[in-house]
């Protein structure tokens, strides 16, 4: 189904080059779309005109248009005037209208097919049979991204990205969830991992200037079949998460570049609180104070350099030096020693984790 606004524009356009008034109705009358300011009360007329075996007839001054959706009535259009060129300006219209309802058919169909591949949910036979009927090449490269976007309530987050991102032949843009839009790019160079970061910094740039609301976006492998899409969309779904746990401030995360936190996030939650607890037995890292917090997250900053953390910090190395003799009889682990200093900062990471699984069982 054509959006009502798709009808006004296209009205709207016949109005600036014809100066003749049009109006479209659904089958019973009621008014979709309309250049003409005022109420003109042609439900009676309409629902006439429906039922008799006429494609076009002339009603009180108006030329009436049948449009139909494979055979089906869909649309009823009205184009003010009974002359020769009226009529032919409203066979023009009724035309260009069948064609947007092609035209959305296909992508509908085209965004379901799309959908059902992303989400696993189709045979391999049937992805190279519907796959040729939508005339979509199964043997290019392509990759997929995820962008979350938190926009207000009423802003259609899938249209504006459809208008700003300048998708090509090969591309589509669709949404499987409520909270993210997918964007399956078919990549043309053979530097895929330049053309990815270009793709992902080119659609946070346009997102960000157009929806309130932050932006993140997460991509998968590049793939060189159809059928293997929903792999890199599973992908960029695991990068999304993985991001938002361990790299919050990256605003783009690529599957192939999430280091330690993959391992992590692939761990059983009951592995990990046996491993946080053999670390800290009946404490955790959830306990300690903002002052300690920020001591070992600078620390770490800077390479486990106590002379460059305490300058950044503004305070005396040995005050510093107190603070980690502190945090070695609390826990055990003394991070000015590498060994130690890994074992903790992996242990934040998974509790990190924990408590981001946690979150989401609520």
């Amino acid at each position: 189904m054509i959006s009502n606004q798709i009808l006004q524009s296209t009205i709207d356009g016949f109005k600036s080059i014809s100066r003749i008034d049009i109006c479209i109705t659904d089958t019973e009358g009621n008014i979709l779309a309309t250049t003409i300011p005022e109420y003109i009360g042609y439900d009676q007329a309409v629902t006439s005109f429906v039922q008799s075996p006429a494609d076009s007839q002339v009603v009180q001054g108006f030329q009436f248009f049948k449009i139909f959706d494979d055979n089906q009535l869909e649309y009823v259009l009205l184009v003010k005037g009974d002359n020769e060129d009226v009529f032919m300006v409203g066979k023009m219209i009724a035309f260009q209208i069948q064609s947007l309802i092609v035209a959305y058919k296909e992508r509908y169909d085209k965004d379901n097919f799309i959908k059902n591949l992303l989400l696993d949910n189709l045979l391999l036979v049937d992805i190279f049979n519907r796959a040729k009927k939508l005339h979509i090449n199964v043997d290019t490269n392509r990759c997929v991204f995820v962008v979350e976007t938190h926009c207000e309530a009423d802003v259609n987050a899938l249209e504006v990205v459809r208008s700003i991102y300048p998708t090509k032949a090969g591309d589509f843009i669709t949404a499987v969830d409520e909270k993210n839009l997918v964007i399956v790019k078919e990549l043309k160079t053979s530097d895929h991992e330049e053309e990815l970061l270009r793709t992902a910094e080119n659609v946070l740039n346009m997102l960000s200037a157009d929806l309130m609301g932050e932006v993140r976006i997460a991509y998968g492998s590049v793939v060189d079949g159809l059928k293997d899409v929903s792999r890199s969309y599973k992908e960029a779904m695991m990068a999304l998460d993985v991001g938002k746990i361990f790299y919050e401030n990256r605003q783009i995360i690529s599957y192939g570049k999430l280091g330690i936190g993959r391992l992590i996030y692939q761990l059983p939650i009951q592995l990990c609180r046996m491993f946080i607890t053999e670390i800290f037995d009946d404490k955790s890292p959830d306990d300690f104070d903002e002052e300690t917090l920020t001591t070992i997250n600078k620390f770490f900053e800077n390479s486990l350099n106590v002379s460059e953390t305490s300058r950044q910090l503004y305070i005396h190395r040995n005050t510093l030096v107190y603070r980690l003799d502190k945090l070695q009889k609390l826990t055990g682990l003394d991070l000015r020693v590498f060994e130690d200093a890994i074992t903790f900062k992996i242990a934040l990471m998974v509790v990190q984790y924990m408590n981001y699984m946690e979150e989401l069982d609520f």
